[in-house]
């Protein structure tokens, strides 16, 4: 008997490392082929700035624009350090290379934490491939990818440090909030909301076990016992008040069996009270502290707050609110938790309802948190459905598992994903590493070619200045909009002292500033801009001679002012 459960041990963990193999096998086809070959616009200002930081350090300073004496926070610096190094070693391979290595070390993580908390590899593998094709849109060479994995892996920790309280998840949990704040400090907050919902539970189950005004009547009576015991004649007093105390104890343990009770009985959302919550409570208040743990000062502390005074959120796609009708995948996955909430008996944990619903918030507040809304929203599907499935058919699992291991079952599932991925790599066979619709490729060796780039001033787009200066051309402003806002850049405390380059900008290519009123302020000699920009189709019917056209093609198009 003993020798048939040690075989069918050994058998099981064999099938789940098959199963591991295939799965990751198949999660790295499925990842390389949604990653993109063309380079996003932050990847090219990422590429500039790691380089100046090996030549100068962090001086704080701005060196890429022709505005004078900007301020500059470099809030990414140390991946902006390693992107240049992978650039100057492998050149824009490199970059794509290593953009398609985190897409996959982030989507083998995702599938890895899922199986590990919910002990289910064939509900993990599917919804990971799941989420990995929804935030595919945002997998790019930018360090938000970095940051992607660091979240998972928060979770991870914080999740197995309750269960065992294991010391090396609290090291875990310590040393992730130092990397975010030298990688990429603008999300670093974000971090500490991951342990609300943990938090949230831990109080809320406190408070639901412990009848606080009863719990007070009990320390007040015997406080007055302990005083009247201390003179003679109140023994009456006395008696009176042990009665009263004897029958407020007999209550509060009534509630409490029948609190116990419910929780077998629960409905809908189960509550655990952990108390290791409190050694995690401290372990973030340790991590508080971490923000200091950079070269950049309090920037880890200052930069989200800056940014949400401002007026850049307001202007730029990704910070903007999510119309949730034109995203019908995220429409979808929110269909699927109200359907297993709503019509199955699954219960849902009182910390993933509030991760849930939190995350959901901040997804509709700002579409950039969709990817955290998927990531971290992924972790409590597969909970949901694992439980779903174990309590209507855990032998199909099963059974379709052990299939899946077969020789027929291994060229079905990494042939189908391979079939899958190729729609995805079909598009971006002709790709280029700089896309030169999007970015002024031919316009720039014109300008450098032709134009004393150290002596002009340039008044240029926002989408494509980064590559403006990659190629060692200052730019009128880029896509680190921070720069550009006078909450970066004052150098007072008054914002009113600092330049609203970004504003100025939005308002000019909208047209609502009248443009030579933006060119003189700022003294601009030359404009690049597109070919069907509102700026460019003005000038262009204009009659006199101001504005000289030095070059254009099919989507770009540059002017010279003359004074």
């Amino acid at each position: 008997m003993k020798e048939k459960k040690v075989k069918e041990g050994k058998n099981k963990l064999s099938i789940e490392i098959k199963f591991d193999i295939i799965a990751i096998i198949s999660i790295i086809i499925f990842c390389i082929s949604i990653s993109p070959v063309s380079l996003q616009n932050d990847t090219f200002y990422t590429i500039k700035i790691g380089e100046h930081i090996i030549q100068n350090g962090i001086d704080m300073k701005d060196p890429f624009s022709w505005h004078e004496n900007l301020p500059y926070t470099y809030p990414h610096w140390l991946y902006d350090v390693c992107t240049y190094l992978i650039y100057s070693l492998f050149e824009m391979t490199g970059i794509f290379i290593c953009t398609c290595g985190l897409a996959c070390i982030l989507g083998i993580i995702l599938y890895k934490v899922n199986s590990k908390l919910a002990k289910n590899q064939l509900v993990s593998f599917l919804i990971t491939l799941g989420a990995m094709y929804l935030i595919a849109p945002y997998i790019a060479a930018r360090a938000q990818l970095v940051t992607f994995i660091l979240f998972v892996l928060t979770i991870y920790f914080i999740e197995k440090f309750l269960e065992t309280k294991n010391k090396k998840y609290a090291v875990g949990l310590i040393i992730i909030p130092i990397l975010i704040a030298n990688l990429h400090c603008a999300v670093w907050p974000f971090y500490f909301v991951l342990y609300l919902p943990y938090i949230g539970e831990y109080i809320i189950s406190v408070l639901a076990d412990t009848i606080l005004y009863k719990k007070f009547s009990v320390k007040n009576l015997k406080s007055k016992i302990n005083k009247l015991s201390k003179k003679q004649g109140n023994e009456s007093k006395i008696e009176k008040l042990q009665e009263k105390l004897q029958n407020i104890m007999q209550l509060i343990e009534k509630r409490k069996v029948k609190r116990i009770q419910n929780k077998k009985n629960v409905y809908k959302i189960n509550m655990e009270k952990n108390n290791n919550v409190k050694m995690l409570i401290a372990i973030m208040l340790i991590c508080i502290l971490t923000g200091l743990l950079t070269p950049l000062g309090t920037t880890p502390y200052t930069y989200l707050i800056k940014t949400m005074q401002g007026n850049t959120t307001q202007n730029i796609g990704e910070h903007l609110p999510m119309t949730i009708i034109n995203h019908t995948e995220i429409l979808c996955t929110i269909v699927i938790f109200l359907s297993i909430l709503i019509f199955t008996d699954t219960k849902i944990k009182l910390r993933d309802l509030f991760m849930l619903t939190g995350l959901a918030y901040l997804m509709l507040y700002s579409r950039r948190q969709l990817t955290m809304f998927v990531l971290m929203g992924s972790i409590i599907l597969n909970r949901l459905v694992t439980d779903l499935l174990e309590k209507y058919d855990e032998g199909g699992i099963k059974e379709f598992t052990d299939y899946v291991v077969t020789k027929i079952g291994i060229l079905i599932t990494i042939g189908t994903v391979i079939v899958v991925s190729t729609y995805f790599i079909k598009p971006k066979l002709d790709n280029k590493f700089i896309n030169d619709s999007s970015y002024p490729v031919a316009a720039c060796d014109y300008i450098l070619e032709n134009l004393d780039v150290n002596n002009i001033k340039l008044y240029n787009d926002y989408n494509f200045g980064s590559y403006l200066l990659y190629r060692g051309i200052p730019v009128f402003i880029d896509s680190r909009c921070d720069l550009y806002a006078p909450e970066y850049n004052t150098p007072t405390n008054n914002p009113e002292d600092g330049q609203d380059i970004f504003m100025d900008f939005i308002n000019t290519s909208s047209i609502n500033t009248y443009y030579e009123d933006t060119f003189e302020k700022y003294g601009m000699t030359h404009i690049i801009t597109y070919k069907n920009s509102k700026i460019s189709m003005l000038i262009s019917k204009r009659e006199d001679n101001k504005y000289k056209k030095l070059y254009e093609d099919d989507k770009f198009v540059i002017y010279e002012i003359n004074k």
